[in-house]
């Protein structure tokens, strides 16, 4: 364990026995559940959503790229 400023970090291991070859304990879970998960879903959709729309909104701006009507082949 290493501690910088009061604040301990563990060393990363990639070990599941121990010396003795018992089984280590298995690692805390940090349970955030659906609000862990909407909390990082929503904000993540709203910025990309934002960036979509500035970056449309440019390339149309400086015509690299419009849409047209003659795109719709529905015959």
């Amino acid at each position: 364990m290493v501690t910088f400023n009061r604040i301990s970090v563990d060393k990363y291991t990639e070990t599941t026995t121990s010396s003795t070859g018992a089984l280590l304990p298995e690692p805390q879970k940090i349970p955030f559940g659906i609000v862990g998960i909407i909390f990082t879903v929503v904000p993540g959709l709203l910025i990309g959503a934002t960036i979509s729309k500035y970056m449309a909104n440019f390339l149309e701006e400086n015509e690299l790229f419009v849409p047209s009507d003659d795109d719709d082949d529905d015959d």
